[in-house]
């Protein structure tokens, strides 16, 4: 099957998504780009690469039985999601090896969001405190796991959300305040 690349790029501008089997070559330099971001933010020596996540993350989300995706936002947002829970999973995975390793203080003075995953705790405790915050603010919380766990810029988060700019930069304020918050109550 011939794809008309760009036929369906300009059908992903104007915010409709093409079939799966079109999907994946026109979107992957993009997660690619989103996963190398995000991986960027690891320890030295970390075995998944950025290929490996956007393959993860598209299998997750249904590899070529891609469901209908209403469009560049819904399938970008649960890309974000995918490669979000692939992350925590394996921080899980690592910290159940260590059993009882003793969990590092977190300094609440230097706490800024995005944070650096540079370890699998302070992951651990992000991603509690903000499956937490999701339960009263979704949108909000989806701008975080935006910007913190795919790396967006405000301009990118705020496009994929369908939000203006300066209205991305202050849910972004008060969810960095409401998170520090949460933070203060992790052990």
């Amino acid at each position: 099957m011939r794809i008309d690349v760009p036929k369906s790029r300009e059908r992903m501008k104007g915010g409709e998504l093409p079939p799966a089997e079109e999907l994946l070559p026109l979107v992957y330099q993009e997660l690619r780009k989103l996963a190398a971001h995000k991986m960027a933010r690891e320890l030295p020596g970390q075995t998944l690469q950025p290929t490996a996540l956007v393959h993860e993350a598209w299998l997750r989300l249904g590899a070529d039985a891609q469901p209908a995706w209403k469009n560049r936002s819904h399938f970008f947002a649960a890309a974000a999601e995918a490669m979000r829970r692939i992350l925590v999973e394996r921080a899980r995975r690592r910290m159940a090896l260590k059993r009882g390793g003793g969990a590092d203080r977190v300094n609440l003075d230097e706490l800024e969001i995005p944070l650096a995953a540079d370890d699998d705790e302070r992951l651990l405790a992000v991603n509690e405190v903000l499956e937490q915050f999701a339960a009263s603010n979704p949108r909000q919380a989806e701008l975080v796991k935006l910007r913190y766990f795919a790396g967006m810029t405000f301009e990118e988060a705020a496009s994929l959300l369908g939000i203006a700019v300066p209205t991305a930069k202050e849910w972004w304020a008060y969810s960095r305040a409401w998170l520090a918050v949460a933070m203060r109550a992790c052990p």
